[in-house]
């Protein structure tokens, strides 16, 4: 029989995306109000790989990636991912908006092996992790390098978004051996 063991800690990372940069900046400090510092962040940039969002979003959409400093617990992300929708929900009720959607805030985390993005919806890749949120690896590492699967969303391949995963793997590893050492994680 096995014996299950605790998770090791994960790269909290998120994604901000809306048709005003103004929007991206309040999303991103309310991130760091919520779950700690950021350690890296890409420029933001525009999100034209697909017009899927342009219904709810309008067009012009930005969007920005985010990592955090400190690992977490992978068991916490579906009260993240919830906490992420109330924060939606604030920004919404600021001041009327045109747009149906006007900010759209995706966590997730890294592994050294995976990216997994945090849902409401479920499909047949993904899986339930708790309290309405499925979980979807986006990228797998193997070979030495990131891997999309059929349904990775198409900015997650673009070279500036696999070089900020391949760094937040890398900060993982530096984090996770420091931790070794002092014994907090396995």
């Amino acid at each position: 029989m096995g014996q299950t063991r605790p998770p090791i800690p994960v790269l909290l990372i998120t994604a901000i995306s809306s048709n005003s940069v103004e929007a991206i900046e309040w999303g991103a400090a309310q991130i760091e109000a919520a779950w700690g510092e950021v350690w890296l962040k890409t420029p933001i940039f525009d999100f034209d790989h697909t017009s899927f969002y342009n219904a709810t979003m309008g067009g012009g959409i930005k969007k920005q990636l985010f990592a955090f400093e400190q690992p977490i617990d992978p068991g916490k992300l579906p009260s993240i991912k919830n906490n992420s929708n109330a924060i939606e929900k604030v920004f919404e009720g600021l001041r009327s908006h045109d747009v149906e959607r006007p900010i759209n805030i995706d966590p997730g985390y890294v592994t050294e092996a995976k990216l997994i993005l945090a849902t409401i919806k479920d499909r047949d890749h993904r899986v339930y992790l708790g309290e309405g949120i499925y979980g979807e690896v986006t990228l797998a590492y193997h070979g030495k390098k990131w891997n999309p699967s059929r349904w990775t969303y198409p900015d997650y391949v673009s070279p500036e978004n696999l070089d900020f995963v391949e760094k937040c793997r890398l900060r993982l590893r530096q984090k996770l051996q420091v931790m070794r050492a002092e014994g907090s994680a396995r």
